[in-house]
């Protein structure tokens, strides 16, 4: 009890909020894919990942790699073999469905009168093109379709299709148990794999069904055969048993209504079985057997608003000892941890700056456990500015039988930025090293300034390379 109740209190806000977050996000991909194969391939995954996990406390290393590399191949797949699904599920639904909605009972399609015309119209070889929508409206994908609002009869089906009749070329549309549109024009596919012995029906199938989530239902009248279409894949119908299960299948779908009372059971019970999963990823990543890391970080001064400068330092970084859970601390990069001291209101002058944990900024789930050292000494003082005369650093002998008479520095001065002790005590600035080895005659030459220590750098709009000419003459005698 005593580690229960320490663990509770040792719980963060920000912690409940990842936990219900994440929970909620896995329970919505349950809710938008439920009664699907994903789903059970999505299960089958996260049974290896925790057959992994074993495997890797049990020092099963082969093992461990194989289920490791099983899984990153079984998620590529899911994308490649399931993007249809996937995207039917998030164009056929709105944002407030996809968030919070739950799929709900409709009035039922009277699945036998379906079924029984589609054999009928395959029997006398009659096309005919069915379409039985689930949750997205798809008004504004087919156009020109006839409102005729029938009761939906094997009679009434067959004649709709029947040779001769005006709307025999478009697509029946069908909303629960009546007939609500005739003669709709549907968008046709733009896939190239397509069989080539596929129609226009099929490819009106397939564009419909790219776009929604809607089942059709297609009839060839060249070969008689019953091709049902869903997500943008055709799946040929051997007979009515298959077609009637598929019917089956695809009529509970979301319409208005409330879930039923095993529907809600089912759902409180994947919601908690979705916030025990997510819990143990978390417990195993946030509070798993504890690692230990030592690292060498450098210390950022913040010096917002301070016209100040650090002068010296009794040291650059720290050492930091990190403890955290096996993952996170494998997971952990020297840049994720900062140490950040404030100088604002310091005056100029020395300083002795205590280092505390609230200095430290480390991910969540990774604790510090010791500093060293806990103080830093530093020194500071005003920054200013402060105009030199260029001198040039000459070095090396001239050659034998020269002199230099005379030398020009352009611009004669520049302006250098620094702390104003340091400022003090410069009288000049030099050049770098020019070498009067090889100078023979007159010239000119460009070369840089050599800051000094302490000092932080050339003032703004002033220069920091110099132009020298020189003027060299026969030495005297």
């Amino acid at each position: 009890m005593k580690t229960l109740a320490f663990f509770l209190a040792s719980l963060r806000w920000q912690d409940l909020v990842d936990l219900l977050l994440n929970s909620y996000i896995l329970f919505r991909l349950y809710v938008l894919f439920r009664g699907t194969v994903m789903v059970r391939v999505l299960t089958g995954l996260a049974l290896l990942w925790i057959a992994q996990s074993v495997s890797g406390r049990l020092g099963l290393i082969l093992t461990s790699w194989v289920i490791q590399g099983i899984i990153a191949a079984g998620a590529l797949i899911i994308i490649i073999v399931f993007r249809n699904e996937i995207r039917s599920v998030f164009q056929a639904r709105s944002l407030k469905s996809i968030l919070w909605g739950f799929p709900r009972h409709s009035v039922q399609t009277p699945i036998e009168a379906v079924t029984a015309a589609v054999y009928e119209l395959a029997r006398k070889r009659i096309g005919a093109l069915i379409v039985i929508p689930a949750e997205k409206d798809l008004g504004d994908i087919f156009q020109n379709g006839i409102p005729v609002d029938a009761r939906i009869s094997r009679e009434m089906l067959v004649s709709i299709f029947w040779p001769g009749n005006p709307v025999h070329d478009g697509a029946a549309v069908l909303n629960g148990n009546r007939i609500a549109q005739v003669g709709a024009i549907l968008p046709l596919s733009r896939r190239e794999d397509l069989p080539s012995h596929y129609g226009t029906r099929h490819r009106a199938a397939a564009g419909l069904t790219e776009q929604s989530d809607a089942m059709v239902i297609v009839v060839s009248e060249e070969t008689g055969r019953v091709v049902a279409a869903r997500s943008g894949r055709l799946v040929p119908i051997e007979d009515n048993v298959s077609l009637t299960r598929m019917l089956a299948e695809h009529t509970v779908q979301a319409a208005p209504g409330a879930p039923t009372r095993d529907e809600r059971i089912d759902y409180a019970i994947a919601g908690l079985v979705c916030l025990m999963l997510v819990g143990g990823v978390w417990f195993s990543f946030s509070r798993g057997e504890e690692t230990l890391t030592s690292l060498e970080v450098p210390i950022e001064y913040l010096k917002p608003g301070v016209a100040t400068e650090i002068v010296e330092t009794s040291t650059g970084a720290v050492r930091l000892d990190l403890s955290g859970s096996g993952p996170l601390i494998r997971a952990l990069r020297p840049e994720q941890v900062k140490v950040q001291v404030n100088l604002e209101n310091m005056g100029s002058g020395p300083h002795t700056v205590v280092l505390t944990p609230e200095m430290v900024r480390l991910p969540p789930g990774v604790s510090l456990k010791k500093m060293t050292p806990t103080a830093v000494d530093l020194t500071l003082d005003v920054v200013g500015e402060k105009s030199l005369p260029i001198q040039v650093d000459w070095v090396g002998p001239l050659p034998k039988g020269v002199r230099i008479v005379s030398v020009e520095v352009t611009p004669p001065r520049t302006r250098i930025v620094g702390s104003r002790s340091e400022l003090s005590g410069l009288a000049t600035i030099y050049t770098e090293k020019v070498s009067l080895t090889g100078i023979t005659s007159s010239g000119s030459l460009t070369v840089g300034l050599v800051l000094p220590d302490g000092i932080t750098g050339i003032a703004p709009g002033a220069a920091d390379r110099v132009t020298v000419n020189y003027t060299v003459a026969p030495a005297k005698p």
